[in-house]
């Protein structure tokens, strides 16, 4: 005769899926919608990720790090990250800046050579977007612009540490 040992597990905290879980799950769709038109257009090495940022070097030309992060509203962290993938991809390369401490960004041939087919690619994504937007009873633009609102009203953080201030298992 054989026991049955029963565990008591905790329960699993990600089982409770915020509201905002599809939103997420819906983006990456769209992304992968976009990385599916590079696929058919036989681009390699891009990722949607990376087109704002390419855009932005065609555009202004050679960008340190900082100035690329600023353009596009990331953080130099996450920047830095992207360009070193973009480079891996072969679509930029960087080269010492003013200083030894700065890195200029700049586009290499092969992302030259593709670089028309991205402007065409996010303005049809962007009228993509916004015939979807037509298509909505209130359109995504607003919903952020709500949500600034209220984080302007009381910050992400300070509705966070709210409810941890409460909970038994964070003290």
């Amino acid at each position: 005769m054989t026991a049955t040992v029963t565990v008591d597990r905790p329960a699993d905290p990600t089982e409770q899926q915020g509201a905002w879980r599809p939103l997420r799950v819906l983006l990456a769709a769209m992304d992968a919608d976009i990385a599916r038109i590079y696929a058919e257009a036989q681009i390699s090495g891009l990722t949607p990720s990376m087109v704002m940022e390419l855009l932005k070097l065609h555009a202004h030309g050679p960008m340190t790090i900082k100035e690329l992060a600023e353009s596009v509203q990331r953080t130099h962290s996450a920047t830095s990250q992207k360009v070193a993938a973009m480079r891996a991809a072969g679509l930029v390369r960087t080269t010492i800046g003013a200083d030894a401490r700065t890195k200029k960004v700049t586009l290499t041939a092969k992302a030259r050579r593709i670089i028309g087919k991205l402007g065409a690619e996010w303005r049809a994504t962007m009228a993509a977007v916004a015939d979807i937007e037509s298509e909505l009873p209130y359109p995504v633009g607003q919903v952020v612009t709500d949500i600034e609102a209220a984080l302007a009203r009381q910050s992400f953080h300070d509705r966070i540490a709210e409810k941890l201030a409460s909970d038994p298992d964070w003290k």
